[in-house]
């Protein structure tokens, strides 16, 4: 039985087994559905302890109003499910809002943001057996490639072994790749085309199989030049979504464009959905669902 959103914390302290419950009962689908395209909201942000949206610091640190903004969003049609960490995940099977959706688990969280280690990204988050154990359906990782940190080097390590375990529970796995370095302290991704297909080029190899794998990628600088930067691989690809600033319109475009190319199956988006610069989540939402 769902509860409701002020109700989860007397839950949790009184009845943590209602968690594993709710997991074991929530009624599963395929990853790819009626539709042929995959439509997914993104809330793992605020575990790496990036929460601000536009000049809102701490936009996401209400987790009342976040949750209520990824129940709308899961409510509306076309949206297939969710990525988020286990706390949100958790609140949301709780809520009973899962039934029906993919549900993706997020798995590295340890580089948080504007941590010295931010590179070194261990996996904090779900393992392959949490997500096998709660029937979730599939696994997200990011892997951020610094030459120049070696730090990279170990989270490249993780993230292969990472991609082993969860194609010997034949469950899929998507892998954001950037190349990425430090400017002025602050870690920056590398959208150039030549970035985004070397990125492409290293995620792919990765692993003892590539079977369970698909990419996560970014919608380069330049539009155009998508089509060629996924000619790199054969694997199925989603978009990012990422913040879009004042120009959403722009950023509907982009999306748009990149998303008639033959290896793109769909978007993960997060915050220009649940934090629309203009508009509400329902409009934010319809108007991306739209684009598939």
């Amino acid at each position: 039985m769902s509860i409701s959103i002020p109700d989860l914390t007397a839950v949790r302290a009184r009845r943590p087994e209602a968690i594993a419950e709710a997991a074991a009962r929530r009624v599963r689908r395929p990853l790819i559905g009626d539709s042929g395209r995959l439509m997914i909201v993104a809330a793992d942000h605020p575990a790496r302890g990036a929460l601000g949206v536009g000049d809102r610091r701490l936009a996401m640190a209400d987790r009342a109003d976040l949750l209520e903004r990824l129940c709308i969003a899961l409510s509306r049609p076309g949206v297939d499910g969710v990525l988020a960490t286990a706390d949100i995940l958790e609140d949301l099977l709780l809520l009973g809002v899962l039934d029906d959706k993919v549900v993706m688990g997020s798995m590295n969280r340890g580089g948080l943001a504007g941590a010295v280690f931010e590179m070194d990204d261990r996996f904090t988050g779900h393992r392959a057996e949490d997500i096998e154990r709660l029937r979730f359906d599939a696994g997200k990782l990011l892997v951020r490639i610094d030459y120049d940190d070696p730090g990279s080097l170990a989270t490249l390590e993780s993230t292969a072994r990472a991609i082993d375990d969860m194609a010997a529970r034949r469950l899929p796995l998507f892998v954001e790749p950037f190349i990425s370095r430090r400017i002025d302290g602050k870690v920056r991704n590398d959208l150039s085309a030549e970035a985004v297909t070397r990125s492409i080029a290293i995620a792919s190899g990765l692993g003892g199989t590539s079977a369970y794998t698909w990419l996560k990628l970014p919608v380069t600088d330049d539009p155009d030049d998508m089509a060629e930067v996924l000619e790199t691989s054969t694997l199925p690809v989603v978009l990012l979504g990422g913040e879009v600033g004042d120009d959403q319109e722009g950023a509907y475009e982009r999306w748009r464009k990149a998303l008639r190319l033959p290896t793109v199956q769909g978007m993960v988006v997060g915050r220009s959905l649940l934090y629309p610069a203009e508009g509400s989540v329902e409009q934010a939402v319809d108007t991306a669902v739209g684009l598939l």
